[in-house]
């Protein structure tokens, strides 16, 4: 290979041994997106909690990552912020199985490039990971149903009232015993 088309070659693979950070609590996700990621040229850091992650993130300065919002020690946002600190150009991807469009302006405003909804697949993430910063989104393929747009509504109302369940009832109009029901579910899809 010559010079220029090992330039090249760099340029269309950024990530090729890169290190990618993964934190979740899930290990047997946490293990198969590992090897899925290490076949696309990742080096693989796991980390399993908040604090695991924050250590590993302080050693390894990872140049991508990919955090779940819920663990068992806390809430990856905190992952999120303290990564974006030590490293500011990571490209940081949040995942989460309760995504609510709060959340995920929270996870931008604390560093996260992109956010995305479980059960996303390693090429998903791979694609939110590599993609251009200045890149438009393409449109969703499967644009959310107006069930899921209202509880997205109810979520974010809920996040803007500090998660007050009286609060949020009353400036939704709606009976705080409906609200806790609606609280409780998961998303609609």
């Amino acid at each position: 290979m010559t010079q220029s088309n090992e330039a090249i070659d760099m340029q269309a693979k950024p990530h090729e041994g890169a290190n990618l950070l993964i934190v979740d609590d899930d290990q047997p996700w946490l293990n198969r997106l590992g090897r899925a990621m290490e076949s696309r040229g990742y080096v693989v850091h796991g980390a399993g909690s908040v604090s695991e992650g924050i250590k590993l993130g302080k050693s390894v300065k990872p140049a991508f990552a990919v955090v779940d919002m819920r663990l068992e020690d806390g809430n990856g946002l905190d992952v999120v912020e303290n990564l974006r600190s030590e490293n500011p150009q990571a490209r940081i991807i949040m995942l989460t199985g309760y995504g609510n469009i709060a959340t995920a302006v929270e996870a931008v405003k604390r560093g996260a490039v992109d956010y995305l909804a479980k059960p996303a697949d390693a090429d998903e993430i791979h694609a939110a990971l590599v993609a251009e910063p200045e890149g438009r989104a393409s449109p969703p393929e499967n644009p959310m149903s107006a069930d899921r747009v209202r509880w997205e509504h109810i979520q974010r109302v809920f996040e803007l009232c500090d998660r007050n369940v009286s609060e949020t009832a009353r400036r939704l109009n709606m009976h705080r015993r409906t609200l806790q029901r609606i609280l409780a579910k998961r998303a609609p899809r």
